[in-house]
């Protein structure tokens, strides 16, 4: 089946469409930045800053579980001895304005993914363009998926471990301002992003620069980053770091029987092909 155009574009055309996405997608998240300009004092107080409270919903959980599965209070968190503070006349300025733009990123989102569809549209097949809903559906489910992800294991289980970590009882613990949010952002945009995995997969299986063999042969150094990555960011027990791996593993897993679906459905259609 022919490759179905909207016209020959020249270089300079793409260019310009890659332009206008990228206005239209800025403005979409500006106007979403400005939304979250009006509540935010429940953005910094509620999320934000959620994380340093002890009642925390993922320190209360991991609580109850410790309990449950006759760890005692070993999981308990009993306090988070630390103190955030700004040190420079512009920070909270620069923090204030680069969180809205943030969350709105995270909330625009599936409307980038639209616009990011549109721009490749014209080089899919017919057939594979009827599908744009479920792409912007399932890619976004997945982000947000990730960015809950990282927002509720992630960030609280870091903030755990850096809050309880001390090389001496002299050191007290006074956060800058700035690098707490930037922690925060960097967990939740990376959870997010790489929960994009199964469908990063699934695009490079089509266009042949990713195989099923090629990623069941790199799994067993997938594994070893994993379990690093979850080590560096949660405390020193093993519940808290199969909880962090687990769902990384299982992304990786998904991702590769999503590729063995993709060649398997090429071979089919390429013997459908030589038939006719």
């Amino acid at each position: 089946m022919a490759k179905k155009t909207l016209g020959e574009m020249s270089f300079l055309d793409h260019l310009e469409e890659l332009r206008w996405l990228l206005v239209r997608s800025s403005i979409a998240i500006v106007i979403l930045a400005t939304a979250v300009f009006f509540i935010s004092d429940f953005i910094f107080d509620d999320i934000i800053f959620g994380p340093t409270k002890v009642n925390f919903v993922t320190y209360r959980f991991f609580c109850d579980a410790s309990h449950y599965l006759g760890f005692a209070d070993t999981i308990c968190i009993e306090e988070l001895p630390f103190t955030i503070q700004n040190t420079t006349m512009e920070g909270q300025v620069n923090v204030f304005v680069w969180t809205c733009i943030t969350a709105g990123f995270i909330l625009g989102f599936p409307y980038i993914l639209w616009e990011i569809w549109k721009f490749i549209s014209p080089a899919l097949y017919e057939n594979e363009r009827k599908y744009a809903k479920v792409f912007v559906l399932t890619a976004s489910a997945l982000f947000f998926i990730g960015v809950l992800f990282g927002y509720y294991v992630i960030v609280p289980m870091s903030i755990n471990f850096v809050a309880t970590f001390s090389v001496s009882a002299i050191v007290k613990n006074e956060f800058n301002l700035e690098s707490y949010i930037s922690m925060i952002k960097t967990s939740v945009l990376a959870g997010g992003l790489f929960f994009e995995l199964p469908i990063i997969i699934y695009l490079l299986t089509k266009i042949g620069l990713v195989t099923p063999t090629f990623l069941q042969k790199t799994r067993k150094y997938a594994v070893v980053i994993v379990l690093i990555i979850a080590a560096i960011v949660t405390p020193p027990d093993v519940v808290s770091q199969i909880t962090v791996a687990v769902p990384m593993l299982l992304i990786y897993e998904i991702s590769i029987l999503i590729s063995k679906f993709v060649v398997k459905r090429q071979e089919k259609n390429e013997q459908l092909s030589t038939r006719i």
